[in-house]
């Protein structure tokens, strides 16, 4: 089953300037991620020559390492190559995350990739495939203080190239299935 997010709930999702003013946990973090977020150029056209209809709907918490680190690089992505990118809080929208977890856990962010009618046509998240692979496996031994610390430089070290590449790959499948309903 297709999961379809209402009108009204998708036109009361923060776009992100509002959603980072409103962010409380490590503001100064927010703000500074996203004063500092690059995309390469090619990396927006890639998404300008198939967005056309699409929309991005995220799940996020201003308390999480991952949203810090990831959304501010998608809100950038998201503004360079046109499309319209809405934020809503995970934990005010459980429905969402049921429909979208990983592994059996509610991580976040969750950026749902969406067409015109608001229907999701594929979904990025928690956060890129190397960090994903990490946590599974080295990640899972180091206590919480160093887990973060090694998550927060390897994002440092990448500066947002594999967030980017993934949700533009999410994007060209969701492209090709839109050109596949024609």
């Amino acid at each position: 089953m297709t999961l379809v997010v209402g009108a009204a709930r998708y036109e009361a999702a923060l776009r992100f300037p509002a959603y980072l003013e409103s962010v409380v946990k490590n503001a100064e973090l927010w703000q500074g991620m996203y004063r500092t977020a690059m995309v390469a150029p090619e990396s927006a056209e890639r998404l300008r020559r198939v967005s056309g209809e699409l929309r991005f709907l995220a799940l996020s918490e201003d308390w999480c390492g991952d949203c810090v680190s990831c959304l501010p690089v998608i809100a950038r992505l998201a503004d360079q190559s046109g499309i319209d990118l809405r934020i809503l809080r995970r934990d005010e929208n459980a429905d969402l995350m049921v429909a979208h977890l990983t592994s059996g856990t509610r991580s976040i962010p969750v950026v749902m990739v969406l067409d015109r009618d608001l229907r999701e046509l594929a979904w990025w998240g928690p956060r890129p495939a190397p960090v994903q692979r990490w946590m599974r496996s080295e990640g899972l031994l180091l206590p919480e203080p160093e887990q973060s610390r090694r998550k927060r430089a390897w994002y440092a070290r990448d500066r947002g190239r594999a967030v980017v590449g993934e949700l533009c790959d999410a994007v060209e499948r969701a492209a090709r299935r839109i050109a596949g309903r024609r």
